[in-house]
């Protein structure tokens, strides 16, 4: 086989799976609509004294942003639900975990949940020691709570809309779904820079994967910044036992886990008022930080999620590799060209309407560029994990 037909074949093979990758997974986000619950009609389980949410916030040292982000939480709508054609409203909490704050954070969260009935605070002691990560803040917060239905975000996001908690809540009540997961999307802040682009893209990507693998019954993970499950699948899975030796994976991990019960149905939600923004770092290092320990908490997934991810990447870098040669070579130009010409058509007319969705839209028209430059840092990280292992994720 001489050089010029394996950079083709190579060239024929990435597109190949690139464009499977489009049509098959992520097209799903496109086609996707978000769930109308109408009504519900079991009035036995209407009436549990556990039906209603719990909103559960783990803060360490976050005193400025839950200044700024609980109270969009405390004022969120009240729950309704409609049961046989009339309207009932459901009770709520919110229950913030101070994680061993150095902050004035307890002295203002007391001082507001004085004011509030909703509010609930448990405070961890500085005298207890629990393993690093947010597990066994989570977990107490779990075991506190009052109701049956779980919904985590974390202190440095806000609703997008005062419907965020209502929208969930009904999803995890509806009959017509009788979702036990709902898998929701936390957008970052947009802001100026060079940056900030390159985390909202990176944020678009990871949720690109996920939604839509989710929608195919391949559930993976979902992010602890807008998640929400019943109660009983955090006891019956053990909580986070078997990786709570790991700081992160309290989204991830535990998403996987319990998707391996094929009982367990998982929704997805992503329309504009269940968006919860976070925060947007200014400093690469923070980011850099950030984006190394979810490469290494990925780590620890299964096979076939680590396969499913890989082959994605390493088609974007084959083609882009085999497309510079075969121009370098002038090998088959009208091929080549016409195989760019459909990659890019298939590419932006897929990722028009979830970039919408998905709050990037503004990233849409260079989004190939992002991509490509969002490849090279992806590259990078899995390199730095590769050959220079950090052996605590602490701040």
């Amino acid at each position: 086989m001489t050089i010029e037909l394996l950079i083709i074949l190579i060239l024929s093979i990435s597109f190949f799976f690139l464009v499977f990758y489009h049509l098959f997974f992520f097209l799903k986000i496109t086609f996707h609509r978000n769930s109308i619950i109408k009504d519900i009609s079991d009035i036995s389980s209407f009436n549990n004294k556990n039906v209603g949410l719990s909103i559960i916030i783990c803060a360490k040292n976050e005193l400025e942003n839950l200044k700024k982000n609980l109270p969009n939480i405390i004022d969120q709508k009240q729950l309704s639900i409609v049961l046989n054609n009339s309207h009932f409203n459901l009770k709520s909490e919110i229950i913030v975990v101070n994680d061993q704050s150095t902050d004035d954070s307890l002295s203002y969260l007391q001082t507001l949940e004085k004011q509030h009935d909703c509010l609930k605070i448990v405070n961890i002691d500085h005298s207890i020691n629990h393993s690093e990560g947010k597990k066994f803040a989570l977990t107490l917060g779990i075991k506190t709570a009052k109701y049956d239905n779980l919904l985590m975000t974390d202190a440095d996001c806000s609703p997008k809309s005062q419907n965020w908690s209502n929208i969930i809540c009904k999803a995890l009540l509806s009959n017509n779904n009788d979702f036990d997961v709902i898998l929701g999307y936390s957008p970052y802040k947009k802001q100026k820079g060079i940056l900030n682009k390159l985390i909202r893209f990176d944020t678009f990507v990871v949720a690109q994967n996920y939604l839509s693998y989710a929608l195919r019954n391949l559930t993976y993970m979902g992010v602890g910044r807008n998640l929400a499950y019943k109660k009983k699948i955090f006891f019956d899975n053990k909580g986070f036992a078997s990786h709570i030796h790991i700081p992160s994976g309290d989204d991830d991990l535990f998403i996987q886990e319990v998707a391996s019960d094929k009982n367990i149905k998982f929704g997805v939600e992503f329309s504009k008022d269940t968006h919860m923004v976070s925060e947007v770092t200014s400093s690469w290092k923070d980011w850099i930080y950030q984006k190394r320990r979810h490469v290494s908490t990925s780590s620890f997934y299964k096979i076939k999620f680590k396969i499913l991810l890989m082959i994605y990447p390493l088609s974007q870098t084959f083609f882009l590799l085999s497309l510079i040669f075969a121009f370098l070579l002038k090998l088959n130009l009208i091929l080549v060209y016409t195989i760019l010409f459909l990659k890019l058509l298939i590419s932006y007319t897929v990722n028009y309407k979830a970039m919408r969705a998905l709050d990037v839209s503004d990233l849409y028209l260079f989004h190939p560029f992002y991509e490509l430059l969002h490849l090279f840092i992806q590259a990078n990280f899995v390199i730095l994990s590769v050959f220079h292992k950090t052996k605590k994720w602490s701040r």
